[in-house]
């Protein structure tokens, strides 16, 4: 199981890679599959509400969503907790990686068309690949993202590093991590201090890859509920 999922990490490593700079080609609008979960309460909110978008690791590529429970805010909404924000989690294609297509802006597009989302809130979070995916996000479309919370993820093209400088970041990353190196966060949370740029870094020492119950803390809700683009 784990030799399976190294070798899924490396190949998503390769096509990241290949990927390395999004924004210089045009990539075609796909609309991707998504979990969605709403507050209890939503119907009797009159105000709008924030949304926090997940992006999930390799593992759980695919067509069917039911696999995106198996870690992450999917899986703490599949036993039952409660959250303060909207939360669409959109599933990558097979073959694919976060950086293929242009899969936000549907999204993006459809959510507010069909939800009271509070456009000053949203917040993308993610891990492994998702963790990747979350921070080429953020350089993407600077002017839509509030806040950031990528776990064990990295970026291929940090030189765009300060177009998210006025953007929160919370990154967490395990000090032993083999499947991506530690450094791979690091670079980035020092490039991000050389722009005076708000990031917060947590170092999760004698941890590996999976430090996915850290989808499981509460501060890192918090935190995100209070940061808001002007």
């Amino acid at each position: 199981m784990i030799k399976t999922l190294n070798i899924i990490l490396i190949l998503t490593f390769i096509l990241l890679k290949s990927e390395a700079y999004p924004g210089s080609i045009k990539k075609a609008r796909k609309n991707y599959k998504y979990l969605l979960y709403l507050p209890q309460d939503y119907k009797k909110r009159d105000k709008e509400i924030p949304l926090v978008i997940y992006l999930h690791g390799a593992s759980c590529k695919g067509s069917n969503l039911n696999k995106l429970k198996k870690y992450g805010l999917p899986y703490y909404v599949s036993k039952g907790k409660q959250y303060e924000f909207i939360i669409a989690s959109p599933q990558c294609p097979a073959n694919k990686s976060w950086l293929s297509d242009d899969w936000f802006e549907p999204l993006y597009e459809e959510l507010n068309a069909k939800y009271h989302i509070d456009k000053h809130r949203v917040y993308v979070v993610g891990m492994s690949m998702g963790g990747y995916g979350a921070w080429h996000l953020a350089m993407e479309y600077p002017d839509k993202i509030a806040a950031l919370v990528p776990l064990c993820g990295g970026c291929y093209d940090s030189t765009r590093i300060c177009r998210i400088k006025q953007i929160p970041v919370w990154a967490f990353h395990g000090a032993l991590d083999k499947a991506i190196p530690i450094s791979e966060t690091e670079k980035l949370v020092a490039k991000l201090l050389n722009c005076n740029a708000p990031v917060k870094y947590t170092r999760v020492e004698e941890r590996g890859h999976n430090i996915a119950n850290y989808f499981g803390r509460q501060e890192i809700y918090d935190w995100l509920l209070e940061q808001r683009k002007e």
